[in-house]
């Protein structure tokens, strides 16, 4: 993100060989969501709507990924106003183009972790932070224990869960209802929700259980 387009275009020219990039030149036209699709966040701190600390400062307890500031502000207080606020890395201007290219490739060999806050596959995202799953930008209005189903599945989207799993993994070994019945109902629920977006992600497994679909 920087809104110097000869900039941008020197910096997908360089890297777009050995990544995949997208270019935006301000913060207002990109969704929290649309950023943590990627690995890696490269960040302009000085632009007109609205500067790159500001906007690290407010978000990024929701951004999940690596955020490496390209800048020209070069006084240590800067550096430091950058780590503070969450940067994983600080990139002065004039920049080698080689020395981006392998910063970028640390930061993403490093970025083995589990996604803490949220999860996306093809266009549902699950934020864990508010308990929320949402398609593209719209919420989708859940029950607790729909979450629950969704959440569980989209974690786990290799592996294929009993009816029984799932019920024991919301309600525990002491529930008192029909795991049969209360799973399958609560499975037709979601995907009613889902079928208004076109989405169909719970993929059933007959004769086993349900599934995330991975390939949307």
């Amino acid at each position: 993100m920087d809104d110097d387009i000869s900039l941008l275009q020197l910096i997908k020219n360089a890297l777009e060989y050995d990544h995949s990039i997208t270019t935006y030149t301000g913060l207002s036209s990109v969704s929290i969501r649309e950023i943590n699709k990627h690995d890696l966040l490269i960040l302009d701190v000085m632009m007109p709507e609205l500067d790159g600390f500001t906007f690290l400062k407010e978000k990024r307890r929701e951004i999940d990924i690596p955020v490496l500031f390209l800048t020209a502000k070069s006084f240590e207080q800067d550096l430091i106003e950058g780590f503070s606020i969450g940067a994983d890395d600080y990139i002065v201007k004039p920049f080698s183009v080689k020395e981006l290219r392998y910063r970028i490739m640390a930061h993403i060999r490093r970025e083995n972790r589990t996604k803490s806050n949220m999860i996306h596959i093809g266009n549902i995202f699950c934020d864990f932070t508010v308990r929320k799953i949402y398609v593209n930008e719209a919420e989708i209005n859940m029950t607790s224990t729909e979450y629950e189903i969704c959440s569980l599945l989209m974690r786990n989207p290799n592996r294929v869960f009993t009816k029984d799993e799932i019920y024991e993994k919301l309600f525990g070994f002491d529930g008192m209802g029909d795991a049969e019945t209360t799973i399958r109902e609560r499975i037709k629920e979601i995907r009613k929700k889902f079928k208004i977006y076109e989405e169909e992600p719970i993929k059933t497994v007959w004769g086993v259980g349900y599934q995330w679909e991975k390939n949307q």
